[in-house]
């Protein structure tokens, strides 16, 4: 039995953490049976990859070299954690996945979609997420929730306009794959954004009640 693959996305500071809560509570209400990741990590190997990414002191990292640890990072958990729990028939929730690398990578590093579908081909053939919630919230919006960035990670740091061009690059992968990418209002509250995760779940089949 093949389980669900979920993931989130969305700019930093959309606020995942807080659906993703909610999300865990509301599967254990309908007795599923699941697991919780996040990428860069998941693993022990995977999270040690996540210090050296996001590690604000890395600043002179290559753009082609983020992206491959990210990749790299990204066959290790899959092998580690996602792949065991949806041959268990598990739903998998991970918090970014291979969009983030689109976003983030191919869009506002300019290293293109070519590139970073040539480097997560392993992860694009056999484990592309069954379903992904994109949080659509502008970057501006998001930092100002957050009241600014974390100076001790490395993305955060990367500026305003960067984030500009991460956030065009989700709404790009949005509109490229519209039957698995789900957008979700960030502007709404809380409770409203959560119903919503919660009627897309029930109506794909994922939580029966």
């Amino acid at each position: 039995m093949k389980g669900w693959f979920i993931t989130f996305e969305g700019c930093d500071g959309c606020g995942k953490s807080t659906q993703l809560g909610l999300l865990r509570s509301f599967l254990e209400e309908n007795n599923v049976e699941f697991i919780f990741t996040r990428e860069p990590g998941g693993g022990r190997i995977s999270e040690g990859i996540r210090e050296i990414l996001l590690n604000g002191k890395n600043a002179e990292m290559s753009d082609e070299c983020e992206a491959l640890l990210y990749a790299a990072s990204r066959a290790q958990h899959i092998h580690d954690r996602i792949e065991p729990a949806l041959k268990e028939g598990k739903v998998v929730v991970c918090d970014r996945y291979v969009d983030s690398s689109f976003a983030y990578q191919a869009y506002a590093r300019g290293l293109g979609m070519e590139f970073v579908s040539k480097i997560n081909h392993f992860a694009l053939d056999k484990f592309l997420p069954d379903l992904t919630f994109f949080i659509d919230l502008s970057p501006e919006e998001a930092f100002a929730r957050k009241h600014g960035a974390d100076e001790n990670d490395r993305m955060e740091q990367a500026g305003l306009a960067f984030h500009k061009k991460v956030y065009e690059g989700y709404l790009a992968v949005a509109k490229a794959y519209p039957q698995r990418v789900v957008v979700l209002n960030g502007r709404q509250s809380i409770e409203e954004i959560a119903r919503d995760v919660q009627t897309v779940l029930c109506s794909r089949g994922v939580v029966t009640k």
